[in-house]
C-alpha cells in the first residue's frame, strides 16, 4: 500500500534519510522532523530531487532534547500533509560505554533522550495517531537493549526500557488501531556509528530501510535488521549469567 502520510523523526541524517528517501520514492507524503533549518532544506531538496511519483514534502522543527516542542511538530506535520497516517521515531544518541563511565553529564543526557524524551514524543504521536483513528509508529529501538552486555550496558538499559514500553504500547492499543512496530537495529553504518569499529554483521543503511518499510507495511510488532540479529540475540538472550560474565561482547 502506497499513498501514506508519514512524519519522520530523524529524517535529516542516517536511517530516518535513508527511509525517507524510500518512502517518497514510492509515492508517500513525508514530513521531515529535526534539528536545523539548513539540515531540513537541504534534505526536503534532496527528496525533491529523487521523488517522482506525487508525494508531498514539508518539515517542520523538532528536537528530542527538548519536549517542550513535540506537539507543535506534529501538528505542523499533520497539517502540511493533511492527515498522518504513520510516525516514525529513527532519533536518537549514542556514545560508547567508556565515554559514559567517566561522563556523568553525558550518561544523564543520553538517558534522557532515548529513553524518557522518546516515550514522550511517542505519547504525543499515539494521541494524534489515536484521534485520527489509528495509524502505525514505527520507534527504532536497538538489539543494546535485548540483553545487558559490558560493552553498552548504559546505552542498552536505554533501549531496554524503550522496547518494553513499545511492547506495552502494542499490547494495549493494537485492537483500537495504534499499529507499533519496534525496530531493533544491530549494528549499521551510518554517521552514528562512524569511527566505531565495524563488527560482525554490519547493516547497510538503505538495506535496513527496504527492512523496516516492509514491517511497517505489514505491522510488523518487532523487526531485527539486518534479520541475521534475530537468531543472533536468541542465542545471547540464552547464555547463562556465569558466562555472560566471561565473554567480551
Amino acid at each position: 500500500m502506497t499513498g501514506k502520510r508519514v512524519a519522520i523523526l530523524g529524517a535529516t541524517r542516517g536511517m530516518g534519510r535513508a527511509l525517507a528517501r524510500l518512502m517518497i520514492a514510492r509515492g508517500d507524503s513525508v514530513a521531515l522532523l529535526g534539528r536545523g533549518a539548513d539540515e531540513l532544506l537541504k534534505s526536503a531538496a534532496d527528496l525533491k530531487a529523487r521523488g517522482s511519483a506525487g508525494g508531498t514534502i514539508a518539515s517542520a522543527d523538532c528536537d528530542l532534547e527538548k519536549p517542550e516542542g513535540f506537539r507543535a511538530a506534529l501538528d505542523a506535520a499533520e497539517s502540511a500533509l493533511g492527515g498522518l497516517d504513520v510516525v516514525v521515531v529513527t532519533a536518537g544518541m549514542f556514545a560508547t560505554q567508556e565515554r559514559l563511565e567517566s561522563d556523568a553529564e553525558l550518561t544523564q543526557k543520553l538517558l534522557t533522550v532515548d529513553f524518557a524524551n522518546t516515550v514522550v514524543f511517542c505519547e504525543e504521536a499515539r494521541k494524534k495517531l489515536m484521534s485520527r483513528g489509528g495509524g502505525t509508529l514505527c520507534v527504532f529501538s536497538s538489539v543494546a537493549g535485548d540483553r545487558g552486555r559490558k560493552p553498552v550496558f548504559i546505552y542498552g538499559a536505554a533501549k531496554a526500557g524503550l522496547s518494553a514500553y513499545l511492547e506495552g504500547l502494542d499490547h494495549k492499543y493494537r485492537a483500537q488501531g495504534l499499529i507499533t512496530v519496534c525496530v531493533k537495529p544491530g549494528f549499521v553504518r551510518t554517521g552514528m556509528t562512524e569511527g566505531l569499529k565495524v563488527p560482525p554483521f554490519a547493516g547497510e543503511a538503505d538495506d535496513v530501510a527496504a527492512t523496516v518499510l516492509e514491517a511497517i507495511d505489514h505491522g510488523t510488532p518487532v523487526v531485527y535488521a539486518p534479520p541475521i540479529w534475530r537468531a543472533v540475540m536468541t542465542v545471547i538472550k540464552a547464555m547463562p549469567r556465569f558466562v555472560m560474565r566471561r565473554v567480551g561482547f
